[in-house]
């Protein structure tokens, strides 16, 4: 059983899931799953707690023990005490840490290869075992990122646009009249009252921002929406994907799929 751990700006999300290797059915399975709120200012001991606490809360329902750990972060201070954490609470464990110099069977062709965080390529490589390529991912987080994969499985390129959450946050931050609303589906378009409209302008405005993009990179690469698979994850995917015209697939658990998959082709 491997615990996979994503470490994003604003939420953590752990798994424990069967490989390749060891699933019946030769698929990654995500067996049991948690999210924490991402603190930059947990300790190495601190976080140990947490995993082993929430270890032991599943171990009646998931009795198989751990047998590896693969963690990947875009945060560079939890990555350290994450690695603290792993070397010595876990060190008779075999592990992989997603960065620069791991080997992940994903090319990338950018600029600047180190400056793609890694769980992007952690999310392509999942995109292309479940889906083939070429393909899109769209990761609904902190910021919503857009990643281009190859027919090839190359990394290609992408986009970055603020997330939803943080730009409702700021809305009701900087709006004198404005005020913070919990991000639902309004009765309509043309809203009745103040939450009604933030709520409105938020879906349908992020809505129409993902399928602009997405339509925008298909058409750049020649290839019709018919050839590219278009994959949503995050936390806020499963609003969007109603109302989007573009989006083929929901994968809730892509990050923690690539993970056991770069796992795997580090033993």
């Amino acid at each position: 059983m491997l615990l996979a751990i994503d470490v994003g700006n604003s939420h953590t999300v752990l798994g424990l899931l069967d490989g390749p290797g060891t699933s019946p059915d030769g698929q990654v399975s995500v067996v049991e799953h948690w999210r924490v709120a991402t603190d930059a200012r947990r300790t190495a001991d601190e976080l140990a707690v947490l995993v082993q606490g929430l270890l032991a809360q599943r171990r009646s329902t998931v009795p198989a023990p751990v047998t590896g750990i693969a963690v990947c972060s875009t945060v560079p201070a939890v990555l350290h005490e994450l690695r603290d954490m792993v070397a010595r609470f876990f060190a008779d464990k075999p592990s992989v840490i997603v960065e620069p110099g791991v080997r992940t069977g994903v090319p990338v062709l950018m600029d600047n290869p180190r400056e793609v965080g890694t769980d992007r390529i952690v999310n392509a490589l999942a995109a292309v075992h479940l889906h083939g390529g070429p393909a899109i991912v769209v990761d609904f987080g902190t910021a919503t990122t857009f990643d281009v994969i190859s027919a090839r499985g190359e990394y290609v390129g992408g986009a970055i646009a603020p997330g939803i959450g943080i730009s409702l946050e700021a809305l009701g931050d900087r709006g004198a009249q404005l005020r913070k609303v919990e991000l639902l589906r309004p009765r309509s378009v043309i809203a009745k009252n103040t939450v009604e409209a933030l709520q409105s302008g938020a879906l349908y405005g992020f809505t129409g921002q993902v399928d602009g993009i997405v339509t925008r990179m298909v058409s750049e690469q020649g290839l019709r929406h018919a050839d590219v698979a278009v994959i949503a994850t995050g936390g806020l995917a499963a609003l969007v994907l109603e109302e989007s015209r573009t989006i083929d697939h929901h994968e809730p658990w892509l990050t923690l799929i690539g993970l056991c998959l770069v796992f795997e082709r580090n033993q």
